[in-house]
């Protein structure tokens, strides 16, 4: 670890994101100064970035994007995911398009002003964003008319076991198991707020094919730094379907992915190891 750290947040602005990610910080803080660095805390300001320090970003996704177009721009090198996995990951129409040609299995997708092409319950999700803000299941009849746009994608629902698996320098972690009764969303709300319960994947030979299928997705999408990917096993075929890629996840010691990468052997110092590293 570097002798002097600086943490960039978010500034201070009522919104959910930005709680869970200062919270998240002062978690990593507590690590990071507990291995005998010197770490600080900072605000975000695009004009006055940081130079010659050891950054890592810890921001909501907006802020995020702005803080590594900021920085890329600057030239400034900083521990996060760069520009443009974000911005391929972000765009969840165009991360279907890349992993599809990539060889991953997606659930078909349409723009939701095209939603009479699927019968039956339908999720609908923003087309841009992540954590599953915005999602929502529609369960019969027609799409209310504010979603009926190209800023909102529509997938049949699938019913099956959520799996999610963390990535990073190109390792994958073991898959957890999200405890979700079955047809029930993993929300932003579920996700974070009411978090299920989870646990490592038993089934070996399923854990590698996910595992497998994770590095394919996050390598397709130009993932450089450290990712979540979720997948759902669809129960009644067994296929293995990609949800979403996240480039910029919560990465602190309680998080998802902290956990499937604990579980398969990689120790919490060598997590931070690899994700302080790209400096």
């Amino acid at each position: 670890m570097p002798p002097a750290f600086t943490i960039l947040i978010d500034p201070w602005r009522i919104d959910p994101l930005t709680w869970l990610h200062r919270a998240e910080a002062r978690a990593i803080l507590r690590e990071l100064r507990a291995a005998g660095g010197a770490v600080e805390v900072n605000a975000f300001d695009r004009r006055a970035l940081p130079r010659g320090e050891w950054i890592l970003l810890r921001l909501s996704d907006s802020v995020m994007v702005d803080a590594a177009r900021a920085f890329t721009a600057a030239g400034i090198a900083y521990c996060g995911p760069g520009l443009h996995a974000l911005e391929r990951c972000y765009d969840k129409w165009r991360a279907y398009q890349i992993v599809a040609r990539a060889g991953v299995d997606c659930p078909e997708t349409r723009f939701a002003a095209e939603n009479d092409a699927f019968r039956g319950p339908v999720v609908v999700k923003p087309r841009r964003g992540s954590d599953s803000i915005g999602m929502r299941v529609i369960r019969g009849g027609p799409l209310p008319e504010k979603l009926r746009n190209e800023s909102m994608l529509v997938q049949p629902q699938v019913f099956g076991t959520e799996l999610t698996v963390g990535v990073v320098d190109g390792v994958a972690g073991l898959p957890m198991r999200l405890e979700l009764p079955e047809g029930v969303p993993y929300t932003f709300l579920r996700k974070y707020l009411t978090r299920p319960k989870r646990a490592p994947l038993a089934d070996r030979a399923l854990a590698a094919r996910v595992q497998q299928t994770a590095l394919v997705a996050a390598n397709a999408l130009g993932v450089d730094w450290a990712a979540r990917v979720d997948f759902i096993l669809e129960r009644a075929s067994r296929r293995l379907l990609f949800l979403e890629c996240d480039a910029a996840p919560l990465i602190g010691p309680a998080s998802a992915f902290a956990a499937s990468l604990s579980v398969s052997g990689m120790a919490r110092a060598e997590q931070l190891a690899r994700l302080l590293a790209n400096v």
